[in-house]
């Protein structure tokens, strides 16, 4: 293939191999999302930052604690990078389905490092705050165009799996930034710049690499038929998927299919800017504004749910539960060892349950554990300070909030991030996939602002707050949201295709629409196996004829034939 370089990795690689590179590469830009986030934590618990530099706080005489004099300064340095993957999210959506995913990757890359430059480097709050927005400006738009190469490029039985055990080391960034902090504070007695300045500058290694080490691997082959380069495509599909014995024809029948979507997709919708996602207007069938209100409000709730709160608010949370300030660091530390271990069980889960029931398990035992937590932490300081009771039930508390982590690492960490990379159309994928980053950033920009004062105002009840959210959840995923689980990323058209917003009408058209469009969905109806029984070839079909998502539409131009030929 000589339009693709001598240097790309497609070339040397194939199948399981080469989609574990791209993972590996995937995962590495998920790294430094978890690093970037968990690295706050420690970063408002430094001394020389809160009190020197950005001057909402002061220690308390007596253990040392930080005492904030400014919450509102203090989350909204922390939220304001939360904007930035906002907007960035919504560049990296545009940049990515015009100029690819490669290319989008190593912008959002080289933007980051601009901004963790001016983060480490920053002298007051002024400065701290643009700095994070540009921060959050790259990371947005790594957000944005990560988890829809890594869903393009894996195949439908297996997509979740290798999504999970990216966030897998999403979480592994997390654990670094704690513990990297933890070591850091006892040095010079966690006096001076560095306990702060060398865990942000620390972000900037991983961005490098991705940024040198990204321009090797192959473009998204649906990205490469949507603009009209199928031989690019179609040949990386066969390095993906394999063109000989068992897997010969699995690369044709999906190639097919997506080819059959692509031109579906401009006949059915005819806007396609982020305003027309947003309203739904000139989408037709293909409902995408409704998509975007799934996707948006599922990483909303992702959010208030409460790990935005135990994630970078961890040490706060733990002082609330009466843990003292000693305690406080490396019980947060293993906090998110304990986190980082469970998504493994999300990578074994995830594509046998479904999205839907994984989600469902994660909000009860979520739920009841942040209502457990919020009675403990009352029950422990209604009892004198240090009594065996009030310990008792500290501890108690804890646990509570160590096993709410380990579920939501298990369940709601993965599926808010892959569901929006399954469900739009390939026309507006990258796209669809930031309006999904969107949801994200107003989540999590409006809870870590609140949180600091939700917690001075109404303290451990906060956990209560966080309970009723993973309560509401539960409908909210039952009515509203389809399984997008052992479904090609073509046949989703189908599945949204119904007029109405209820699952269960959903997944009656869905059946209805397969029958009515066999080519359509060729590559998943049979087993990937689009060999020709008689001559045993690859089967090459053109574009379907009478391809509808309406229910009618076959229907409809079945009589027509009919009444012209009567």
């Amino acid at each position: 293939m000589d339009l693709i370089p001598r240097y790309n990795v497609a070339h040397k690689l194939e199948k399981r191999s080469l989609l574990i590179a791209i993972n590996c590469i995937a995962a590495l830009s998920i790294f430094f999302f978890g690093y970037d986030q968990g690295m706050m934590g420690g970063v408002n618990g430094a001394r020389n930052y809160y009190e020197d530099h950005m001057h909402f706080g002061h220690p308390n005489p007596e253990d040392g604690t930080p005492v904030i004099d400014d919450e509102l300064l203090q989350g909204g340095i922390v939220s304001i990078y939360y904007v930035g993957t906002l907007v960035g999210c919504l560049v990296g959506g545009w940049f990515g389905d015009r100029y690819g995913r490669i290319k989008t990757i190593a912008l959002g890359a080289a933007w980051a490092v601009l901004g963790a430059t001016l983060q480490t480097s920053a002298m007051n709050h002024t400065w701290m705050i643009f700095a994070r927005l540009i921060n959050g400006w790259g990371t947005g738009i790594l957000n944005a165009i990560v988890p829809v190469w890594a869903t393009e490029t894996a195949e439908h039985k297996s997509r979740g799996q290798f999504v999970a055990i990216e966030f897998t080391l999403n979480i592994f960034g997390v654990v670094v930034a704690y513990w990297l902090e933890y070591a850091c504070s006892f040095y010079k007695g966690g006096n001076g710049s560095f306990v702060w300045r060398f865990p942000i500058a620390f972000q900037i290694v991983p961005l490098l690499f991705l940024f040198a080490i990204v321009w090797v691997f192959p473009e998204s082959p649906r990205w490469l038929v949507k603009v009209g380069r199928e031989e690019e495509g179609r040949y990386i599909l066969g390095r993906l998927r394999g063109e000989t014995g068992e897997d010969l024809g699995r690369a044709e029948a999906e190639f097919q299919d997506i080819r059959n979507i692509a031109e579906l997709e401009r006949k059915t919708a005819s806007r396609t800017s982020y305003w027309s996602m947003f309203t739904g207007r000139g989408s037709g069938k293909l409902h995408i504004g409704r998509r975007v209100q799934l996707v948006v409000w599922l990483q909303i709730m992702q959010e208030w749910i409460g790990i935005a709160g135990v994630t970078i608010y961890a040490p706060t949370i733990f002082r609330t539960a009466g843990i003292s300030q000693s305690d406080v660091q490396w019980i947060s530390g293993l906090n998110t060892i304990t986190y980082m271990l469970s998504t493994l069980i999300c990578v074994f889960t995830l594509d046998r349950i479904g999205r839907r029931w994984t989600l469902y398990w994660g909000s009860v035992v979520q739920g009841i554990s942040m209502a457990l937590a919020g009675g403990l932490t009352t029950a422990g300081q209604s009892h004198p300070e240090g009594s065996a009771l009030a310990k008792a039930y500290s501890s108690g508390a804890v646990a509570m909030i160590f096993l709410f982590t380990a579920t939501f690492g298990a369940t709601w960490l993965t599926v808010p991030w892959l569901y929006p990379a399954e469900i739009f159309p390939l026309e507006v994928r990258a796209k669809g996939n930031a309006w999904g980053v969107v949801g994200w950033s107003v989540g999590n920009g409006w809870l870590t602002l609140l949180c600091p004062v939700m917690f001075k105002a109404i303290k451990e009840n906060t956990y209560y707050v966080f309970a009723a959210a993973n309560v509401i959840t539960i409908p909210m995923v039952w009515a509203l949201y389809p399984e997008s689980n052992q479904r090609t990323l073509e046949e989703m058209n189908l599945v949204f295709a119904a007029d109405s917003i209820w699952n269960w009408e959903a997944e009656r058209n869905f059946k209805i629409l397969k029958e009515q469009n066999p080519e359509l969905v060729q590559a998943a109806q049979r087993g990937h196996s689009a060999l020709d029984p008689e001559t045993g070839l690859p089967i090459r079909s053109s574009t379907a004829r009478n391809m509808s998502l309406d229910v009618h539409g076959m229907q409809t131009a079945e009589e027509k034939q009919t009444f012209k030929h009567g």
